[in-house]
């Protein structure tokens, strides 16, 4: 799954990898957290043919999709994900997945591995090679009574690489820069047309790296919840028999 993630790097990098004109300026968030607003880019427009203005937008929504159809939206459980396998069946993403597909801008995720005792050891996951990576995401805009509009989202998920599995079984879906049009192209592609690009990527494009637990607390925000920290070493035989 998905249930914290970053985006330090800056609105212009955002701006070069997604193809963007210009997005507003915006300070480094180390741990983004769900219900909180989050940038995502959704295609524009229409645009005359040879135009060379940007076919892409961004738009802030609050992570945790809201279905356009739900009547008391707060009694619904918190939609932060969506499994890429069933999210073209599923009532809850159903339309979105048709219409409004979308890129989020991340710098990485956290994941937590949880042992027998029910401790969990967070973990930061970044690109190898640095950068941005663009996860696939889903709004939804919901209209409250008073007709005030409300934009959501929701990030999807597959099965996680296998370097990452013995962390958690899912993974973000990171979409392929050369991706990007045919994903936020609903109107040419239906979610058929993009079933393809809702897999893992390949082993070894992420690194993983152990951090402390400040990451667990909403409240703390700043770069050095992504410190390493060294993993206890594993219990010899001798102290494992000494538990029983």
């Amino acid at each position: 799954m998905c249930g914290r993630f970053a985006l330090k790097n800056s609105p212009r990098e955002v701006e070069a990898l997604l193809g963007l004109a210009e997005v507003e300026d915006f300070p480094p968030r180390y741990n983004i957290a769900p219900t909180q607003p989050i940038l995502t880019v959704i295609a524009g427009p229409s645009r005359p043919r040879g135009s060379n203005l940007p076919d892409r937008e961004t738009l802030l929504v609050r992570w945790g999709l809201w279905p356009s159809w739900v009547k008391k939206p707060k009694e619904l459980p918190l939609l932060i994900n969506a499994r890429s396998e069933t999210a073209a069946e599923k009532a809850a993403f159903r339309a979105a997945m048709r219409h409004r597909r979308a890129l989020i801008p991340a710098s990485g995720f956290y994941e937590w591995r949880r042992d027998g005792s029910g401790r969990s050891q967070p973990f930061w996951v970044q690109p190898r090679s640095g950068g941005l990576v663009a996860f696939a995401g889903l709004v939804e805009t919901w209209i409250e009574p008073g007709g005030s509009e409300i934009d959501t989202g929701a990030i999807m998920t597959t099965a996680a690489s296998s370097d990452l599995a013995s962390i958690h079984h899912r993974m973000p879906v990171v979409i392929r820069p050369e991706d990007f049009a045919r994903w936020l192209d609903c109107r040419s592609y239906e979610p058929r047309h993009v079933a393809d690009l809702l897999t893992a990527v390949e082993a070894g494009f992420f690194e993983v790296i152990p951090v402390s637990d400040k990451v667990n607390s909403v409240a703390n925000t700043g770069p050095d919840i992504q410190e390493p920290v060294e993993l206890p070493a594993p219990a010899t035989k001798a102290q494992q028999l000494q538990l029983f």
